[in-house]
């Protein structure tokens, strides 16, 4: 159904509604109204018939009692002329009061304890009506007296039904007009609503225009009503929608060419990539992850807890994620991953949170890179870098030893051709043996493999060890330790005759830096990543040209150095996985700043295993 059918039955209906209230208050108005009409009717004809049967009286020598009067004048024929002038009466009775008997008229409607009682208790110039039931038909009979008739009763029976079917009739009157009425209001109401609604009628079509993405044409407004406005208001509420659908369209085609990059680089890129939520279970994977860890397809994989992760790497899985969830960044690390068949492959980890618009963490992102071949390569540049160093420490052991050699030859081509043994020649060259036997040691020392096993050590006990061991010789050089170290645990993974080689080599040179004397300044602290270790002395310094070349093979500052100790400290602390790095001041003093992994519990536990 249509507004404007809706409009029209809504206006028709109150219409009606205000009609049958109307025709109700109306009938009953009406009713009432005939009723009294009918009953001051009945008692105006019974005053009529009371002042014409006293005539009579008055005309009758005998009075009432004296009928002679003439048949003309009688009262039945008086009756009958008033019959005939209102057919609504059936009947006119005249009674004594006195005995309640009929003095003149007929009575053939009778209804006689109950007349009796009315016509005794009737008084003088009063009037009764009541309705009585005779034969199944309805009547009225009325009653009246006055003092014209005195004595007497006039008694009237009416027809009720005629007096009925003029109220229908009026009835059906008043209904045919209220329904010509209704017709005419809702054909008015129809055409009304129908020029108020018109302009919906363009609002609506607008309304199906912008539904189907079309918003160019607008609407013509012809009214300044609130009609009007509210076509205003849809033409401008199109013209935006227009400007957002076009945004909306550029964005969509933005996102849909950005999803598809991001799925050619995670389906192409040759890192393993995978998507799990909070609990591990993985969400999505892409083909250089079913690659890697061997799945023959993508479903295979989806739904697993941590399916790359061996037994043995959970608690620093957890680990991670934990700082993670704290909000914290971890770099790449390097770790074992199992594949399908439970192979074990070194793999560089990247594990990024995924969070949704309120920063909340959803799922994680993990990017795995194959470090197999990586290892391999590094693998054959430390063998061709131990090959070049090879060949830097024979170069340097043959010029070193080729020097004193050169000496002894020539001492003992002296010796040779004088055939005498002098004793100063054969000092400086016993001197120059020791040197060789020096150099040789020394490479001896950065040749021979050792054999390394890590332990849980806190680093603060080896470096107190070694100070203990060096004091004797500091104090002969007039040298004093000042020693800050933290209270917190410095616990790391280590060889620890190792490091202490690392500390004596320091040490060593800190005091042959410090001919005078003087103080040498060792710091400690634990910076939850990493042990910082600090060794100063207040020595003459190292020139800052030279400290790049500190760490090659025989460089050194020292006239009876070999330039090995800082190779070999050097090469323990990479080992460590650690940083050495030096820093002078010529005048002021050197600073060699050590940095150590800290041992986490995690690492920790697996350690001991």
């Amino acid at each position: 159904m249509s507004i404007k059918m809706k409009f029209s039955a809504l206006i028709t209906l109150i219409v009606i509604s205000f009609f049958i209230v109307h025709h109700l208050l109306t009938e009953y108005s009406m009713t009432r109204a005939m009723r009294e009409q009918a009953r001051q009717s009945m008692q105006d004809t019974s005053m009529h018939v009371a002042s014409s049967f006293a005539s009579y009286g008055k005309q009758s020598p005998g009075g009432a009692d004296h009928p002679a009067a003439g048949e003309a004048a009688s009262p039945e024929n008086l009756f009958g002329i008033v019959q005939s002038l209102n057919p609504n009466i059936k009947e006119i009775t005249v009674f004594d009061q006195d005995t309640v008997q009929i003095a003149y008229g007929t009575y053939t409607y009778p209804d006689g304890a109950a007349d009796r009682s009315v016509v005794r208790t009737l008084g003088k110039n009063e009037f009764s009506v009541r309705s009585l039931e005779i034969g199944g038909k309805p009547y009225y009979r009325s009653y009246y007296t006055d003092e014209q008739v005195d004595g007497y009763a006039i008694s009237i029976v009416y027809d009720r039904e005629i007096i009925h079917a003029m109220v229908s009739k009026k009835r059906n009157d008043t209904l045919i007009y209220t329904g010509i009425t209704m017709l005419l209001v809702l054909f008015i109401s129809y055409w009304l609503v129908g020029a108020m609604i018109r302009p919906l009628k363009d609002i609506l079509w607008k309304v199906n225009e912008v539904s189907s993405a079309r918003f160019h044409q607008p609407i013509r407004i012809k009214r300044k009503d609130e009609f009007g406005l509210l076509a205003l208001k849809v033409n401008a509420m199109s013209q935006n929608l227009s400007i957002y659908m076009n945004k909306l369209r550029k964005a969509f085609e933005e996102n849909r060419r950005m999803k598809e990059h991001l799925e050619s680089f995670i389906n192409h890129t040759t890192d393993a990539i995978h998507l799990f939520d909070l609990e591990g279970k993985v969400i999505q994977v892409n083909r250089a992850f079913e690659q890697l860890f061997d799945y023959e397809e993508e479903e295979e994989a989806i739904g697993l807890v941590y399916p790359t992760v061996p037994e043995s790497h959970m608690a620093e899985k957890r680990h991670m994620l934990n700082q993670l969830l704290a909000g914290k960044t971890l770099p790449t690390q390097e770790t074992m991953r199992a594949t399908k068949s439970g192979e074990l492959i070194p793999v560089s980890v990247t594990i990024s949170p995924i969070r949704d618009s309120d920063g909340t963490i959803r799922a994680f992102a993990s990017i795995s890179r194959d470090m197999r071949s990586r290892n391999k390569m590094e693998e054959l540049l430390r063998r061709s870098e131990k090959l070049t160093t090879v060949g830097q420490l024979a170069a340097g052991v043959a010029h070193e030893i080729r020097n004193p050699l050169t000496t002894l030859r020539g001492f003992l081509q002296l010796q040779q051709e004088s055939r005498k043994l002098a004793l100063p020649h054969v000092s400086l060259m016993l001197s120059e043996l020791d040197r060789i036997n020096l150099i040789v040691g020394e490479f001896l020392i950065l040749a021979k493999p050792q054999a390394t096993r890590f332990v849980a050590k806190d680093v603060k006990d080896v470096l107190q060890d070694v100070i203990a061991l060096m004091n004797s010789e500091a104090i002969l050089h007039n040298i004093e330790f000042r020693i800050s170290f933290t209270e917190e645990s410095c616990r790391i993974s280590c060889e620890e005759n190792q490091l202490k080689q690392v500390f004596i080599n320091l040490i060593k040179n800190a005091i042959e830096a410090m001919p005078a004397g003087g103080y040498i300044h060792i710091h400690m602290a634990n910076k939850r990543e990493h042990i910082a270790i600090s060794i100063t002395d207040e020595g003459e310094g190292i020139p800052e040209e030279m400290i790049p070349n500190i760490g090659d093979p025989f460089f050194t500052g020292k006239e009876t150095g070999t330039g090995l100790g800082i190779m070999v400290s050097q090469r323990i602390i990479n080992s460590h996985k650690g940083t050495l790095d030096i820093k002078s001041q010529v005048g002021v003093g050197t600073t060699v700043n050590i940095m150590l992994p800290a041992l986490k519990e995690a690492a920790e536990k697996l350690l001991h295993r």
